[in-house]
């Protein structure tokens, strides 16, 4: 069975060690282990010895701020441990740190020779994906020089470079090479009767195109304090529901998960942003959709979020066309990635744009942000980017040719576009896979809500009421389209999509949901489409799975055909909430914070679908993000839509 893997998030920077703090660099193991800074791996073996051999652990790394493990030498009943060692780790901006205290159980002295295996082979993330893929990196070359306090790995290809240091106090009686590449840092320490040694290791990574250098804390124990600061003045304000503390809890924890995940990004004017990351280990990167919907979700409580998100995705914003990335003038930016494989056009997605919903989304956060807080300056600073993003929308996004937003399949990126991204997750109830030109139905209850926020900030910051008059056209057309060409007569229920032909998609999904939140539904056809999420096919007592079971579709385990997605229920959840079904509100909003509960208050990004009348816990989804902005903003969205009921 594999090891399990235990994350450490500090901004940009992720560390995934075993139970016993060890990081092995195993390919394949489906998620990766190492420490990561700006998409490279720059730890990839941190394995500790005592006496030539690997202690085991007595009591494994638990979830927390900071790792923390007790080992002992592997042995049996006759034979007392010699000695127990105390092993804590962190992580900082580009930084990890590690705290080593080893004590004596002998009343005589006694010398342990303890050594630490190090290597950082700056392997891209994108090499470890499980997607069979490999990446041609010729001219690459690896250095490795000893230190008088440990040890410095770089990198180089052309004009792509990354070192990684490690210091030690106190420094190592020797380094030795181990055959491998990889580098052993030895100490013998001389211990006292029940005596103890205590050593320090300080990793500072230095990523290609990274500003300033690390400043790695002096200990776990300062990392933890940096982080707990942090997370203290994102919290400190928020005010939580007295009457339902399992809400306010999660709404903490998820608020506290936030603060770690942010992530630099550029404004355009060239301005240090932080931005909220889509999640770790495999997004720990700004992701022009998950931004947005975090900063909705947050909206009323951490406005700032919004206020850092629209500007650096307008700084992203493209302004010409290009096949590769599949980009548009005005579209906004899917993905954007700082590794190797994207800076020399190995991957696309440097800046990529295969997202059809992030650029109405752009537009529902600005309305939404000047709404909640006043600030139509930032309205105004951006009201080129809004246009071209409303211009994109209506020419290259389909609006006015094909009368809906759509996408076509990416041979060299995702095949859809909408948040269900998986391949196959835009299907029919059968499971046959939408083929074409397709028109998701979420992206279009976003344009809707985009065109009509837009139009408001024309009227009333930009004082352009004949734009103003062309937007809210545009989107009741929109809305009186929709209604004729996605309803499903024979069950009441809108389809997924239409495909290329125009032929409905006829899977029932929660999608469904998205258009009550967005407000593209009649409140008739609104209720019954609310109501409906709430019968057992779709609600599992957990949340509203992806896909209603007992279609031929339908699987439990699959990432978009069945599962439970926190953020997906929290947009229901808002939108039964609009459409005044409040008791449904109230009943997935508690679902959902149950489902937290079970985990220390944090959401995943994804369950399963098993249903809570067969499973009493929900069903983790195997290869889920554990620190997802989504999940973390979700508690929040619910406090939104139900109170502190």
């Amino acid at each position: 069975m594999t090891e399990r893997h235990h994350l450490l998030v500090h901004g940009g920077t992720f560390a995934a060690m075993g139970d016993g703090g060890d990081i092995s660099g195993v390919r394949g193991s489906g998620s990766p282990d190492g420490l990561f800074v700006r998409d490279a791996r720059h730890l990839s073996r941190w394995q500790l010895t005592v006496d030539g051999a690997v202690p085991e652990a007595l009591t494994p790394v638990a979830d927390g701020d900071t790792a923390r493990c007790v080992l002992v030498p592997r042995g049996g009943r006759q034979e007392p441990p010699a000695y127990t060692i105390f092993r804590e780790q962190a992580v900082g901006d580009s930084a990890f740190v590690e705290s080593l205290r080893v004590t004596s159980n002998r009343p005589v002295p006694t010398t342990v020779r303890l050594a630490v295996t190090a290597d950082a082979d700056f392997t891209d993330q994108f090499e470890l994906r499980s997607d069979h893929r490999t990446y041609t990196k010729i001219g690459a070359v690896r250095s490795r020089q000893a230190l008088d306090d440990g040890m410095e790995f770089g990198y180089q290809r052309g004009d792509w470079r990354s070192r990684t240091t490690v210091r030690t106090t106190p420094a190592p009686d020797a380094v030795e090479e181990t055959g491998t590449g990889a580098r052993r840092l030895v100490w013998t320490l001389d211990l006292q009767p029940h005596g103890t040694a205590e050593l320090t290791l300080r990793v500072a990574a230095h990523p290609h195109g990274a500003a300033g250098s690390a400043q790695v804390p002096t200990s776990p124990t300062a990392a933890k304090t940096q982080l707990r600061t942090l997370e203290s003045e994102f919290v400190e304000g928020v005010s939580f529901p007295t009457g339902w503390p399992e809400l306010a809890a999660a709404c903490a924890r998820g608020l506290a998960d936030l603060a770690a995940l942010q992530v630099t990004a550029t404004g355009p004017d060239g301005e240090d942003l932080r931005v909220p990351a889509a999640g770790a280990p495999w997004f720990l990167t700004l992701l022009g959709r998950d931004a947005l919907l975090t900063s909705l979700f947050a909206l009323p409580y951490r406005p700032q979020l919004a206020a850092a998100t629209l500007p650096a995705l307008a700084a992203a914003q493209a302004t010409e066309t290009g096949a590769d990335a599949v980009s548009q003038p005005g579209k906004i930016v899917h993905e954007v990635r700082h590794g190797e494989l994207a800076h020399f056009g190995q991957v696309p997605y440097g800046r990529y744009y295969g997202s059809v919903d992030a650029t109405p989304l752009f537009l529902v956060l600005l309305g939404a942000y000047v709404e909640q807080t006043g600030d139509a300056a930032l309205a105004r600073r951006l009201e080129p980017h809004a246009r071209a993003a409303v211009g994109w929308m209506l020419d290259h996004g389909g609006l006015t040719s094909r009368g809906y937003l759509v996408y076509r399949a990416d041979q060299g990126g995702l095949a859809n576009q909408n948040w269900k991204d998986s391949p196959g997750a835009i299907c029919s109830a059968d499971g046959t896979r939408a083929s074409g030109a397709v028109m998701a139905a979420g992206a279009q209850g976003y344009a809707y809500d985009a065109l009509r926020r837009t139009a408001w900030i024309a009227r009333t910051v930009w004082e352009d009421g004949t734009y103003a008059a062309l937007l809210e056209q545009a989107a009741g057309d929109l809305r009186d389209r929709f209604q004729r060409d996605f309803w499903m007569r024979e069950c009441s229920f809108p389809a997924l999509a239409l495909d290329g032909d125009g032929k409905q998609v006829d899977a029932l999904a929660s999608d469904a949901g998205h258009l009550l939140w967005s407000g593209l539904l009649d409140k008739e056809y609104g209720e019954v489409v609310g109501r409906r999420l709430l019968e057992p096919d779709f609600f599992s007592g957990w949340g509203v799975r992806t896909l209603a079971s007992g279609q031929a579709a339908y699987h439990p385990l699959s990432y978009h055909r069945g599962s439970v997605w926190p953020h997906d229920n929290a947009l229901i959840t808002l939108g039964l909430a609009r459409y005044g079904l409040h008791d449904e509100a109230r009943v997935v909003a508690h679902a959902l914070v149950d489902a937290a509960t079970t985990s220390g208050h944090r959401l995943p990004e994804v369950l399963a679908g098993y249903g809570r009348d067969t499973h009493t816990e929900p069903v983790p989804y195997p290869h889920a993000c554990v620190r997802e902005s989504r999940s973390a903003a979700a508690p929040l969205a619910l406090l939104t839509a139900v109170g502190g009921a």
